[in-house]
């Protein structure tokens, strides 16, 4: 299996604190996998590492055997814990822009999938709920043919019908033969999508695993295990 993402030995501190400590792993391709710890335990730094938008302070990420940088930006789909959209903007607009500025964006999916959410294109996100500019932004980060999906916290402050419309839009929208890594910390919405995890704890990778596997292993859900491992 083709090795799409490698952390290698990568660190990061703000000031003298130190937010990832000796990152290491490696995903391969046609996976889902779940980046899953506490807030506040350096997943979103992580995630903008892998996206050049921070640099680590020490150490690499190779993006199919290269340092992340223009060409990686151009095979990674990233959907941020904070959209970046502007909320003045029609969809129409902001379909027009994603088709300007990325050039594997298919736009008759993006208008398919948000024509079955029953969305007239010509509103404006402000007009919006959290909800459905939640699943607007979603569509628009799956409508690009991508080698890699990268979500941070999707499912943050959306109720439990926008969360099972999330993960199926998810389940069914990426582009076969690429990977989808989810950082959450809602591990039982989740769980049922992913093919494997890794757990992150105080800025470090505790586990890596394959899902049934490690529900084998340890006879328990991988909710019940995080809760375990992180006395939740």
């Amino acid at each position: 299996m083709m090795e799409l993402l490698k952390c290698v030995n990568v660190n990061k501190n703000f000031g003298d604190k130190p937010v990832l400590k000796d990152v290491n792993f490696t995903i391969s391709s046609g996976k889902i996998i779940g980046l899953l710890g506490k807030n506040g335990t350096g997943k979103s730094t992580l995630i903008k590492i892998v996206n050049d938008l921070l640099t680590p302070t020490s150490g690499e990420i190779l993006v199919n055997g290269k340092k992340v940088g223009v060409d990686s930006k151009k095979i990674i789909s990233y959907l941020p814990e904070r959209t970046y959209l502007d909320k003045a903007m029609t969809v129409d607009k902001v379909i027009e822009y994603f088709e300007d500025f990325y050039d594997n964006f298919d736009s008759n999916k993006a208008r398919k999938l948000l024509l079955d959410l029953g969305l007239d294109t010509s509103q404006k996100l402000n007009k919006m709920s959290k909800g459905m500019q939640e699943k607007v932004q979603l569509v628009l980060v799956m409508s690009r043919k991508a080698d890699l999906y990268i979500l941070d916290e999707p499912l943050g402050g959306v109720d439990p019908a926008t969360r099972d419309y999330i993960l199926d839009t998810i389940l069914t929208n990426f582009t076969e033969g690429a990977s989808v890594i989810i950082s959450t910390h809602l591990i039982s919405d989740v769980e049922r999508i992913l093919d494997e995890v890794i757990f992150i704890d105080n800025g470090k990778i505790i586990l890596q695993s394959d899902c049934d596997e490690l529900r084998k292993k340890e006879n328990s859900s991988i909710d019940e295990i995080f809760r375990r491992m992180f006395k939740c």
